[in-house]
């Protein structure tokens, strides 16, 4: 009988041990972190969005191209482009210009103008220096309205004889002219001009107005 009791008795030990060991244990939580699924960016402002990278992003520069390019206007351009990105941008120089002197190396800025092939108007030299590429003869005249083009409808003869390539003897044509026709419709009618060639025309284009 002892020895019945005491095996009845490490069977219940070993069972209170057994119990003891599978009893249920409550796990620390720890706090979630959503994963992103494969293929898709985080969305801005997460943790692992754009703005955890610390990247404000490399900026944009609008530039205005003007001159003998193939798209003159304004072309959009990243931080940190060159006079050569502008003027590729615009679809590169018109066959025959010479854009060797020009800086192509030079950053430009924002707002500025870059004029290939031609002079600055009058009273308005282009943003950052960079100038006309030469073999464009002539430059800024003085004596001319201080920011604007030469309007070739108002302009008095000693307005017009401070053009480049323009003596009183040319600048008394366009007057006569002018008065003949009743004043000027286009810029393009100064060919009509006696003594503007086609190349004193290319000069003058871009100094003028109506």
């Amino acid at each position: 009988m002892k020895a019945l009791a005491a095996v009845a008795g490490l069977v219940v030990l070993v069972a209170a041990g057994w119990a003891w060991q599978s009893r249920p244990r409550t796990e620390p939580v720890g706090r979630a972190t959503p994963s992103t699924p494969a293929g898709l960016s985080p969305p801005a402002g997460s943790p692992e969005g754009p703005s955890a990278a610390g990247s404000a992003g490399t900026g944009e520069l609008v530039v205005a191209v003007a001159g003998k390019v193939r798209r003159p206007g304004l072309v959009r351009l990243p931080a940190g482009a060159r006079v050569a990105d502008a003027i590729t941008a615009a679809g590169g120089a018109l066959p025959g210009v010479d854009v060797a002197l020009l800086n192509l190396a030079r950053k430009v800025s924002d707002g500025e103008l870059i004029l290939v092939g031609v002079t600055a108007p009058p009273g308005a030299a282009p943003a950052g220096g960079s100038g006309a590429v030469p073999g464009a003869p002539g430059g800024p005249a003085d004596g001319l309205p201080a920011g604007g083009k030469v309007n070739l409808n108002t302009a008095t003869l000693a307005q017009l004889d401070t053009l480049p390539g323009v003596g009183p003897v040319l600048a008394q044509r366009i007057l006569a002219h002018r008065d003949q026709h009743g004043g000027f419709r286009a810029v393009s009618d100064l060919r009509q001009v006696d003594g503007i060639g086609e190349s004193r025309y290319e000069q003058l284009k871009d100094l003028v107005t109506v």
